[in-house]
């Protein structure tokens, strides 16, 4: 049996991210069998536009929803900024969820994960992402949260953190057996 490939997006565009570094953790300590691939595009989409959706769409755009349709199901890991979504990943959901209906994560298994220095750890952030992702098509398995506060890596990578690094990789694995 093939591998199963979770797509990861990232809400934060900085390289050194938390978040960048958890998506990092999920890929290192995935289950046998879940391989996780990264799309590191997210800041070269364009904003979404429906006069721009069609047929010359922006090949960032069509790279996305290519890696999408080729996942069999999305690993979100974001952070928080000003209390909701970064807007990088509410631009992808929304690129994602077109056409309506139809999307390229329509019906696919989502997980939304993340850090952020909020005292809840990005919890408003990843709830409002889930909200997003369900109208847009993809099937959001709510049970899957992991919200922590930066605070809990003391400037560590987050594979420092043997509890993070846990609970991530039973998301990772939990994930992968919502897929079907």
């Amino acid at each position: 049996m093939p591998d199963i490939k979770v797509l990861v997006l990232i809400g934060s565009l900085r390289k050194a991210s938390i978040n960048r570094q958890l998506a990092e953790l999920a890929a290192e300590t995935a289950p046998d069998g879940v391989r996780l691939e990264v799309f590191d595009r997210l800041g070269e989409l364009p904003f979404y536009n429906e006069d721009i959706d069609n047929d010359d769409v922006a090949e960032p755009v069509l790279a996305l929803r290519q890696a999408a349709a080729g996942a069999d199901a999305a690993l979100v890991v974001t952070p928080e900024y000003n209390g909701s979504i970064p807007g990088v990943l509410k631009n992808a959901i929304d690129w994602l969820s077109r056409p309506f209906g139809n999307g390229a994560l329509k019906d696919k298994p989502v997980a939304v994960v993340g850090a952020a220095h909020g005292r809840f750890g990005g919890v408003w952030a990843h709830d409002e992402t889930r909200k997003s992702f369900g109208i847009a098509g993809p099937r959001v398995v709510e049970d899957l949260k992991l919200s922590v506060q930066t605070t809990a890596f003391d400037g560590e990578h987050p594979r420092e953190n043997s509890e993070v690094a846990g609970q991530l990789r039973d998301i990772v694995g939990k994930l992968a057996a919502e897929v079907g």
